[in-house]
């Protein structure tokens, strides 16, 4: 039997169907963190200087989980599986396609748009109250304020990929040596990079300002409006 490219087979894994229960949705956060969006993430990192991570995002398949909901695939894998709605409208499968669906309005400062699928926040945690620069600047504050060390936490992964998808396939992940695997995180996170530059980490606020100065551009202080 031949397999399939990792980062073919990997892509695969997360542009996949699921259909989880409740439990086994995305990570449950503290309560008092707020989602905020992709536009939010993306006003710093879509850019160049940081590395834009959201243009990396957008060529991932997780870019694009709210799209398979409405393939043809999906409805069948739907009414097999005896769910009356259609996929891109039954919370069992909204779970783990779109960010912070079916959380409460409490916790939505700015709500995502279910068009962008599986966004930052869905792996890093929801943004409301470690998003700010001076904050993100600093990991370890950023941490205490809600952010997930994505590349630490497997269970981050397996909260939706995991058994409980009817697409979970034990042989998708092809392994050194000739071993197979229903899913792996290293290979995982090795098809999933999106870095901030090494010279660049720990020091955007410093080097943003003095592209800003060198542009003529006001350094305005970052506001959730």
């Amino acid at each position: 039997m031949t397999t399939q490219p990792v980062a073919v087979r990997v892509a695969f894994a997360i542009a996949a169907f699921a259909i989880v229960g409740a439990a086994q949705a995305q990570p449950s956060t503290n309560p008092q963190h707020a989602f905020v969006g992709l536009k939010k993430c993306g006003s710093c990192h879509g850019k160049e200087l940081i590395g834009d991570q959201v243009a990396a995002w957008r060529k991932d398949p997780h870019a694009h989980s709210y799209q398979t909901l409405l393939e043809e695939r999906s409805q069948k894998l739907g009414a097999a599986r005896g769910i009356a709605a259609p996929p891109a409208q039954a919370p069992e499968c909204l779970a783990c396609h779109v960010t912070a669906a079916g959380v409460g309005a409490a916790r939505l400062a700015f709500p995502p748009d279910s068009a962008d699928g599986v966004q930052c926040e869905s792996c890093h945690g929801p943004g409301k109250d470690f998003r700010e620069k001076k904050i993100m600047s600093d990991h370890d504050k950023a941490v205490a304020k809600g952010l997930w060390e994505a590349s630490k936490d497997e269970k981050i992964c397996t909260a939706c990929h995991n058994s409980a998808s009817p697409t979970w396939d034990p042989k998708r992940f092809a392994l050194p040596g000739g071993k197979t695997a229903p899913f792996d995180f290293a290979v995982a996170k090795a098809a999933h990079t999106h870095p901030i530059p090494k010279d660049v980490k720990g020091k955007f606020l410093e080097l943003e300002k003095k592209q800003k100065a060198a542009k003529g551009e006001h350094d305005d202080d970052e506001e959730d409006e």
